[in-house]
């Protein structure tokens, strides 16, 4: 038992470093190709952190390097080993050239994101508006007296056409309690019917179920063509983002006492470690996929709020250029609302991982449940 619990966390950490190393890389690769483009001088990229393990190769005055901790990378632009933020390299380009760059990594979250869900579509389609899957039989209740069968696909109940994701399953259950119903369904591609009467019912764990059928169901997959899940890659991403933004309303409004805090509340880098072990417990490589295209979505989303530190605040000081007509403010005031805020942002983070840590010691799960 030890040695299975000791396993399932390496693969945790293992995996939550490979996703964790992708999502920073690919944020500061797109900092990097952008600024090179745009004639911005970069000294240095590095994969992982420092320190530094090995100088790989230099090209065009760019060092590009190795270094020991491996959770993504960075980008140094040239003059940023000064102490005063703002008078490296970048500080110096022109406020459009900046905003370029410091949007470009967030984007690059938001556009793995759109590619990862793309990909997932590909791969395992998308639901079917109607019918459902049939994932398993449970012994002695109805579904298993009228001789329905895993692997069948529920088209009919009742006469009525079973919608995926609907309540209509249960709703015919408790309406026809102690009544047969047809029910059609698809086997081996054939449709074959049966009468099903629903009643009560006792799951493998002890749970009695007053009236149902006894089975259980997800929503029939269909093959989709890989421009239609380019495009569903995109519309997901979007209604993603949609509730996304709306969760940060409704926490900034709790906050503010403007609304009930959302369910759930905040998680660090501790919580999305366990998460990243629970979804792969539970759904797999899929999963773990799925939920790396979450957190890079919200990397993309929390990087470009006007936080201290954050790419959203540098954004906002070349915006202040821009309204100024290219005087910049102050470095040294920059620096130390950079710096305030770092700290703030540190001491919050501290905060979260002790709220996680004690939800970890205490063994209640990341999406909730017993």
């Amino acid at each position: 038992m030890y040695l299975q619990a000791l396993s399932g966390s390496v693969v945790t950490l293992v995996a939550f470093l490979l996703m964790l190393g992708l999502l920073v890389l690919v944020h500061e690769l797109g900092h990097f190709w952008t600024a090179r483009r745009l004639g911005i001088k970069v000294e240095e990229f590095g994969i992982g952190f420092p320190p530094r393990a090995k100088v790989l190769f230099e090209r065009d005055g760019v060092l590009y390097t190795l270094n020991w901790l491996p959770i993504g990378g960075f980008v140094r632009f040239g003059g940023e080993g000064e102490t005063v933020y703002g008078v490296g390299s970048l500080a110096q380009a022109a406020p459009w050239k900046k905003i370029s760059v410091l949007l470009a990594g967030p984007l690059m979250n938001l556009f793995l994101a759109m590619l990862i869900f793309a990909v997932l579509f590909s791969l395992n389609g998308t639901p079917s508006a109607t019918g459902v899957q049939i994932g398993k039989v449970f012994p002695n209740t109805p579904a298993a007296a009228a001789g329905l069968q895993n692997g069948d696909k529920l088209i009919e109940l009742n006469g009525q056409q079973v919608q995926s994701g609907s309540q209509m399953i249960s709703e015919i259950a408790t309406q026809n309690a102690g009544r047969p119903v047809a029910v059609t369904v698809q086997r081996n591609g054939q449709p074959v019917t049966l009468q099903i009467t629903p009643g009560p019912w006792t799951t493998t764990a002890g749970e009695h179920i007053p009236v149902g059928f006894g089975f259980q169901y997800s929503a029939l997959m269909e093959p989709v063509s890989l421009p239609r899940a380019v495009v569903l890659g995109v519309t997901h991403t979007w209604d993603v983002l949609g509730q996304f933004i709306d969760g940060l309303r409704q926490l900034f409004g709790g906050l503010l006492g403007v609304n009930p805090p959302p369910p759930g509340g905040v998680t660090g880098i501790v919580g999305i470690a366990r998460g990243t072990g629970e979804v792969i417990q539970q759904d797999g490589m899929q999963g773990f996929w799925q939920w790396t295209a979450l957190i890079s979505l919200n990397l993309f989303l929390v990087n470009l709020l006007p936080i201290p530190a954050l790419d959203g605040s540098h954004i906002l000081f070349s915006l202040i250029e821009v309204l100024r007509r290219g005087k910049k403010v102050p470095p040294e005031k920059e620096a130390m609302v950079h710096a305030v805020g770092f700290v703030m942002l540190m001491g919050l983070m501290v905060i979260i991982t002790i709220s996680d840590i004690s939800h970890w010691i205490s063994g209640a799960p990341v999406f909730g449940g017993g």
